[in-house]
């Protein structure tokens, strides 16, 4: 476990220490798009921030490589470096993408060959376990087909999901931390070291995901672009591709008693095949209400739009960061329900706080004007954005300020507007609905205050 939380605290610095640098190359380089009718920001931002996410990553294997344990891990397979190969392409098309706009079915190609690339090289799914049946091996082209295909989606619905500051790169966090702790299990209690490539993955891409989110959530200073999105997706993709298809599900020993007994016993071997889509639920979920939607409208299926779930979430009075946060409660309540189930699908007590907590969801969606207070004693610890502020009486002006000078010398001077701080809507490429707030009190509800 040290060695992997080592790994995954490299992968975090060195992507937070790159960013910064990153964005100013972006800035540089014109990698800043301008704002399309769909977008939520509001200035142009810059993107490219995949680079610095790319660089994690390699930092990331290059630790592993050299610690005592997870050294063998590449010596023993081949999975590290296809995933690493595979990486490299699918970063090199999303950096074309984010300075040039490259076509759709471009990018898609790319991404069939990225997933060829890591089939070539031994990633692949080699059996599929089937409830009642057991593990049914696949033929080489099956393999690779499905192999593409769950590469594919989960690229797409990860770059689908990233709409809002800090969006997905919490989700797909919140996916890989559940993995983590499934891919552990299955590699440290049942002690199978063909889980330890999919252990060392989801850690390396926690990594990448805290290390880019300090810089990524609202307001953004930077976005991820393609060469982040696609990435990231990649990397949970391989994933769950390593575990589900180099992973003996008859080397768990669950396969015993009636067959009843065996389909529940064996849930945690098709967890794996579950815990990639966790991520892809509320993208299909906003996917067929905006194909709904647009037909409806008699509009192509294609059309964009600002009607998707983070939109909605917006219009309906939630702020920015709410929204966000929404999200990511419906993910985790996703991920980690799974995972519970995994462990023990017998417990009541599981469906039971799943369902508790949903409900706890439903009323935060109902709840757009409750604003949350921070206690005094954790103001050191978040943002300045979200702390209180220490009011000064308006009877009271400061004798230092111009203003209070004036008025001590019974001038009558002109009232000043207060300035906005740095952090609100509209400051550092921040995305909010509605124009630009100069003042503070002409702030309109989508504001981060």
């Amino acid at each position: 476990m040290r060695e992997y939380l080592l790994t995954l605290c490299t992968t975090a610095a060195v992507t937070y220490l790159l960013t910064g640098p990153v964005r100013k190359f972006a800035i540089v380089a014109g990698a800043m798009p301008e704002i399309r009718a769909r977008d939520v920001h509001r200035e142009p931002t810059p993107r490219l921030g995949g680079i610095a996410m790319f660089f994690g990553l390699c930092a990331g294997l290059l630790v592993a490589d050299h610690l005592t344990n997870l050294s063998q891990l590449f010596e023993e397979s081949n999975e590290p470096r296809a995933l690493l190969s595979g990486a490299a392409l699918i970063w090199l098309i999303g950096v074309l993408d984010d300075k040039f706009e490259i076509d759709a079915l471009i990018k898609l190609g790319g991404q069939m060959i990225a997933a060829g690339v890591m089939v070539m090289q031994g990633l692949t799914i080699l059996w599929l376990p089937i409830p009642g049946v057991g593990s049914v091996a696949l033929t080489q082209w099956q393999g690779t087909l499905l192999t593409v295909a769950l590469v594919v989606i989960t690229i797409n619905a990860v770059n689908f999901v990233d709409g809002l500051d800090g969006l997905a790169a919490g989700m797909v966090c919140i996916a890989a931390a559940a993995f983590f702790l499934y891919a552990y299990r299955i590699w440290y209690s049942y002690g199978i070291e063909a889980a330890a490539p999919a252990t060392l993955f989801s850690a390396i891409l926690m990594g990448m995901c805290l290390g880019f989110l300090p810089h990524n959530m609202h307001p953004a200073r930077i976005f991820m672009g393609d060469s982040g999105s696609m990435l990231i997706g990649l990397v949970l993709a391989a994933g769950a591709i390593s575990v589900t298809g180099q992973v003996d599900p008859d080397a768990l020993n669950l396969y015993v008693g009636s067959e009843k007994e065996a389909v529940h016993q064996t849930v945690p071997v098709y967890i794996p095949l579950l815990l990639p889509l966790t991520i892809i639920a509320v993208p299909a979920a906003d996917l067929i209400l905006a194909i709904v939607r647009r037909t409806w409208r008699g509009q192509s299926p294609f059309a964009a739009d600002r009607g998707h779930l983070h939109h909605r979430l917006l219009e309906i009075g939630h702020s920015h960061s709410r929204a966000v946060l929404i999200m990511y409660f419906w993910s985790a309540l996703i991920a980690f329900g799974a995972l519970a189930y995994s462990v023990n699908s017998a417990s009541m007590w599981i469906v039971l706080s799943v369902v508790f907590l949903s409900a706890i969801g439903l009323i935060l969606l109902l709840l757009p004007r409750f604003t949350p207070r921070t206690p005094r004693w954790m103001e050191a610890f978040v943002p300045p954005r979200y702390r209180r502020g220490r009011r000064t009486p308006a009877h009271a002006p400061h004798a230092s300020s111009p203003a209070g000078s004036q008025a001590a010398d019974g001038l009558d001077a002109p009232a000043q507007p207060p300035r906005v701080a740095a952090g609100v809507s509209g400051v550092n490429g921040a995305t909010a609905v509605g124009p630009r707030a100069r003042l503070a009190d002409r702030r309109k509800a989508g504001s981060s205050r």
